[in-house]
């Protein structure tokens, strides 16, 4: 298996007991976060950002993916974290951030919890035919490279597979099934532009976890990609204020 150079992940030991989790998305790559990634390590912060089963390699690898195999990853990950660090956040991008919300849901002991542009359920009209369509055709135009900022190209996927996105959509079901068992500071992060993930997704987990402490922060200039687009310094900040505030 030939993993691209962008698919691979990102780790970093940090100095202050302090770790954060970063998970890319649904046919993007590291690369898509490492940004994001490195800018949380410079502060000092242990990251781990691993690769998803069947990402960085060939699309047709994320057909082969079952939902339960990227929850294991976003596991393997935090508990590498966990067993390091004194605190542990947990970010992620797109499905990165359905992944981070459903660890929240099964580990109280998280610290902190940021999703960024995280869907808990899809307005696509193709969504429910998914069960059928993934034996009919293997893919469909990418969703990738939802970005403002001209020029710049998301490392993903050309095609979206459609057996993966079955298993995406499953993923989103159960995670929004148990929202209200996430009672962690959270922050919210959606960005204005997004013509990937609805709208909705932001307010409505604001609306339906159980945490008292909790925020959204609207990015104004970015698409979905906002890890790589004209807003991603802004990520940085208010996760970095979020993860400073709550680690004295």
């Amino acid at each position: 298996m030939d993993i691209r150079e962008e698919g691979r992940p990102f780790s970093a030991k940090g100095t202050s007991g302090v770790g954060c989790l970063v998970m890319q998305g649904f046919t993007g790559t590291v690369g898509s976060i490492r940004y994001y990634a490195e800018q949380l390590a410079a502060k000092g912060l242990s990251v781990e950002a691993p690769r998803l089963t069947g990402h960085g390699t060939q699309w047709q690898d994320v057909n082969k993916a079952r939902y339960t195999d990227w929850i294991r990853d976003a596991e393997q990950a935090y508990q590498l974290l966990a067993s390091q660090c004194d605190k542990v956040f947990v970010t992620g991008l797109s499905m990165g951030g359905t992944l981070v919300l459903y660890l929240a849901e099964h580990h109280p002991e998280i610290s902190g919890v940021i999703p960024v542009n995280a869907p808990v359920f899809m307005t696509d009209k193709r969504a429910p035919f998914l069960p059928i369509l993934k034996h009919l055709i293997a893919s469909t135009p990418a969703i990738a490279s939802d970005i403002m900022e001209p020029g710049i190209i998301e490392p993903a996927y050309d095609r979206t597979p459609t057996a993966g996105a079955h298993e995406m959509v499953k993923l989103l079901g159960v995670t929004r099934r148990d929202l209200r068992l996430i009672a962690q500071p959270l922050l919210v992060m959606r960005s204005t532009h997004d013509h990937v993930v609805p709208h909705e997704c932001g307010p409505f987990i604001m609306e339906h976890t159980a945490s008292t402490d909790k925020e959204m922060v609207v990015l104004e200039r970015s698409a979905h990609v906002v890890t790589m687009d004209y807003d991603k310094d802004g990520v940085v900040d208010s996760a970095w204020k979020f993860i400073q505030r709550l680690s004295h």
